[in-house]
This record gives C-alpha cells, structure tokens and sequence, in this order.
C-alpha cells in the first residue's frame, strides 16, 4: 500500500464516520429512542423500527463496502441516497414557521442540517462518478464493480 493508498482509506473512513460506527452503534444501543425519533414521520411502530433496521443497514454495509472498495460505487450512491432522504424526511427546515422570524430558531438549525446532509451525499457521488465525473461511464457499465481505490 502506497501513499495513495493510506490517503484515499484515510478520505473514506472520514467520510463514514458519521455513519459507522457512531450513528449505527447509537441506533443500536438506543434502538427505542431511534424508533420514536423515526415515528415522527412513520406513525406505525413497526414501520417505523423497520425504517430504522433499513438504515442500519445501509450505515453498517454501505459504509463497509465504501471502506474497503468491495462494491463500492453502488455503496456510496446508496448512502448519498440515504443523505438526502434523511434531510427531506428529518430535516424540514421550511416546515418549522421560523425561519424568517427568529434567527435563533429551529428552523435556521434545521437548514444547517438540511445542507450537511446534502453535501454529505454529494461527497459520497464523488466516489460514484469520479471528481471529474469520467468514472460515471464505468458505474453505468457496471454498478456493482469496485473502482479499485487501493489499486487492487
């Protein structure tokens, strides 16, 4: 493993840290406080625990799939997915009232929020197409392919 090598595992474990371990290992210890923040958009508990599991999921696997480069692109347009749903569904900074009103209200926080997820998934799209986009082409032509970020 080169220099290349250390920096790009180095780049992709930063991306992920939100997702493994911190947020998966916090809906796991805290399973039923995640099913209540959940249920604020999914009423039925368990529709509700059923979202949460499926976003454990896409937290633990997806994140190892964009650690080690197995699957990879697939992966990260998983999560970059995940991201934007997560600030459309829970996020809902225009939703709050206050926006215009009170800059020391929720929903000024909740567009910070909103925008960290975005941005967050866009960086993830950079492992889906590339930095200039010339590995889009490949993903297409086989989405479950690696690209290869340690060379292998």
């Amino acid at each position: 493993m080169n220099e290349a090598h250390v920096a790009a595992f180095v780049v992709r474990c930063g991306l992920v840290l939100l997702f493994f371990p911190f947020s998966a290992l916090d809906k796991v210890l805290n399973f039923p406080h995640a099913v209540g923040q959940a249920q604020e958009i999914f009423k039925p508990k368990p529709l509700a625990a059923l979202v949460i599991l499926i976003g454990l999921g896409i937290e633990v696997f997806g994140s190892l799939g964009v650690i080690t480069g197995i699957a990879d692109r697939i992966c990260a347009l998983i999560i970059a997915g995940y991201c934007a749903a997560t600030a459309v569904l829970f996020k809902q900074f225009w939703a709050q009232g206050d926006f215009w009103s009170d800059p020391d209200g929720k929903g000024r926080t909740l567009l910070w929020d909103f925008l960290k997820n975005l941005s967050l998934g866009a960086g993830f799209l950079l492992i889906v197409i590339g930095t200039d986009g010339s590995s889009l082409a490949q993903f297409l032509a086989h989405p479950f392919a690696s690209s290869n970020p340690y060379g292998g």
